[in-house]
């Protein structure tokens, strides 16, 4: 199992957001893994089964997706950063995305 995997939830249509592509990087900005999102918006292999406490950022390419569906959006893309703690286990990044919106939290 990935030490880390990811959920877009698209809230304007109330259904996961497939076919986004997101990618890992440490603090410094070096790629780690990319991934795309599946039928039910996760990406649940994004990366190895541990990573050093520290730094980290998932980007989601979020523009196509919303291209696909004749929508602008104000975003681009969304950067998440985040610290990882390497003894506390799995870490689970859900994103809540709206084409003028986006939250983000610690799932589990």
């Amino acid at each position: 199992m990935s030490f880390i995997s990811a959920h877009v939830l698209d809230s304007v249509h109330g259904c996961p957001a497939r076919g986004i592509d997101v990618t890992l990087l440490t603090g410094a900005g070096e790629q780690i893994a990319t991934a795309t999102t599946d039928e039910d918006g996760r990406v649940t292999d994004l990366g190895p089964e541990t990573l050093e406490s520290g730094h980290y950022r998932i980007i989601f390419a979020t523009e196509p997706y919303f291209a696909g569906r004749d929508l602008e959006t104000f975003y681009p893309f969304v950067s998440v950063d985040f610290t990882v703690r390497k003894e506390q286990g799995h870490y689970h990044v859900p994103l809540l995305l709206s084409p003028f919106a986006y939250s983000t939290y610690r799932g589990s």
